[in-house]
């Protein structure tokens, strides 16, 4: 059986209520050991993350700051409003496997499975990125 680490705990903070249940559920019927690597984003954060894979002109557009433009990585959203993640308002969290693996999509699966039984459980409506259509984002889930 595994546990949440402090780390994950503490980015639990801020995280809807039914959410939070569902992954401290989860943490104890999983198969795979995880950590919760977000939960509510700041201001500063959805700067950070759409400025990746952004110029400044891109980001300005937006109402992001310049400063965080850096057009030379990958992105990691694809929001027309930068602003609107679910994560800005504590309706969304980004689990992965512990050791992290980003590769072993098996792993986010098996995290996928603890999470919608233990949602079913608990009678809370979650959505995990790896079921959307297009843009999959394993990590993430949300209510």
């Amino acid at each position: 059986m595994y546990k949440l680490s402090n780390r994950s705990l503490q980015r639990l903070y801020g995280v809807d209520v039914s959410l939070v249940r569902v992954v401290k559920r989860a943490i104890e019927i999983t198969s795979q050991d995880f950590m919760v690597t977000e939960g509510l984003r700041t201001y500063e954060q959805c700067c950070i993350n759409y400025g990746k894979g952004r110029t400044a002109l891109q980001c300005s557009v937006k109402g992001v700051p310049a400063k965080y433009a850096q057009p030379g990585l990958s992105k990691v959203t694809w929001l027309n409003n930068p602003f609107a993640s679910k994560h800005a308002t504590g309706k969304a969290i980004d689990l992965v496997p512990y050791p992290v693996d980003w590769n072993d999509l098996k792993k986010f699966h098996m995290i996928a499975v603890a999470m919608k039984q233990a949602a079913t459980e608990l009678k809370v409506k979650i959505v995990w990125g790896g079921d959307w259509k297009s843009s999959k984002d394993y990590p993430h889930f949300e209510v």
